[in-house]
């Protein structure tokens, strides 16, 4: 079965327990002893394992991996180094560069620094198949990340930043106490919606001001 890392697997031993979290894994398994499924086992809980429970500072909520070779590795919106920028992650890195006024042309779009800094790159499913967009949705992966988000909202430490983009994500924001933590919502950075309110959004300095509001170190986003 399915195994999580660090203080997830206490936080969530309720769920971990029950029979939905079984079937889950019982689905995954069975999808990789037959597919091709990304990011590879050992990537699953990335996330989590770069972000334990109480570091949490961010949570950005993704929706499933991209499903091309070598380009999920558990991270959402991020990329291996040396894969070429996916479309979204351009746009990331366009307002980044905006709202900082900095010029540059980042090669990398490994986002392990953020993920390091206590920001929970969390996709809403945690895998797919192979070159098949949303293959694995309604497989029980958004029961399972609607639990994460709870955990976050009941066990970090207050002033969480909820970053929200496009509907989908926006509809997480039911999960989350509103007085205890921050949400910022605005449109994905999706070439299909940037220009709808990503760009201009100024969505990253927000955050950090509303973390250092609550007495905790902003995210150096650029590096």
């Amino acid at each position: 079965m399915l195994t999580l890392p660090g203080s997830w697997e206490s936080a969530l031993a309720e769920y971990i327990a029950g029979a939905d979290f079984q079937n889950l894994s019982e689905k995954i398994a069975s999808e990789r002893a037959s597919q091709m499924v990304f990011p590879p086992e050992s990537d699953t809980f990335r996330a989590l394992s770069l972000t334990d429970l109480p570091d949490v500072k961010v949570v950005i909520l993704g929706q499933d991996p991209y499903h091309d070779v070598n380009q999920a590795h558990g991270l959402a919106l991020s990329v291996p180094s040396g894969v070429k920028l996916p479309p979204s992650l351009r746009n990331i890195y366009k307002e980044l560069a905006a709202e900082y006024d900095l010029v540059f042309t980042p090669e990398s779009g490994d986002l392990t620094h953020w993920a390091e800094q206590g920001v929970l790159l969390l996709n809403t499913v945690l895998t797919v198949r192979a070159h098949q967009a949303n293959s694995h949705a309604r497989l029980g992966w958004e029961e399972f990340t609607d639990e994460v988000i709870k955990a976050v909202n009941a066990h970090s430490p207050a002033g969480v930043v909820f970053i929200l983009w496009g509907n989908p994500a926006q509809k997480k924001a039911r999960l989350v106490d509103g007085k205890r933590h921050h949400i910022l919502a605005c449109a994905h950075p999706s070439p299909l919606s940037a220009y709808r309110g990503f760009f201009g959004s100024n969505i990253f300095r927000k955050a950090n001001e509303l973390l250092e509001r609550s007495g905790k170190a902003p995210i150096k986003w650029v590096q």
